[in-house]
């Protein structure tokens, strides 16, 4: 799970990079992820690197997320200039880095989970 959370930072650091980057393209609106809950990242719960492939021509293809893996709200900017863009720069960095600090606590906590494995195993 804390993996999952560590990608869900990750895509969503690249999402508010998008945002900043269009803060001036005309009609661009600001994006950002959908917050994980403890629910999602149970139910999602999949051993990493197994996907679904389309090796028939007759086979169901399976759907692709696109670029991220997790839910994408859009117009989450409240301002709109005269252009149509809702990109506040302000909000977007704050969010940014409130993204980095979280971020490093998961990672805090997971390399301290692979500490104690270590540990339990003697490998110290």
């Amino acid at each position: 799970m804390l993996r999952d959370r560590m990608r869900w930072h990750q895509d969503r650091q690249k999402l508010l990079a998008e945002n900043v980057a269009n803060a001036e393209t005309p009609g661009y609106r600001a994006r950002d992820l959908r917050a994980l809950s403890f629910n999602d990242l149970v139910q999602g719960a999949q051993p990493s690197g197994v996907s679904t492939r389309l090796t028939d021509a007759r086979h169901i293809a399976g759907s692709d997320p696109g670029g991220s893996r997790y839910q994408v709200r859009r117009d989450t900017g409240v301002i709109t200039t005269p252009d149509g863009n809702r990109v506040n720069l302000e909000d977007e960095m704050l969010k940014v880095s409130q993204n980095q600090m979280d971020y490093q606590a998961v990672t805090g906590l997971y390399q301290r989970s692979l500490g104690l494995i270590r540990t339990a195993l003697g490998k110290r």
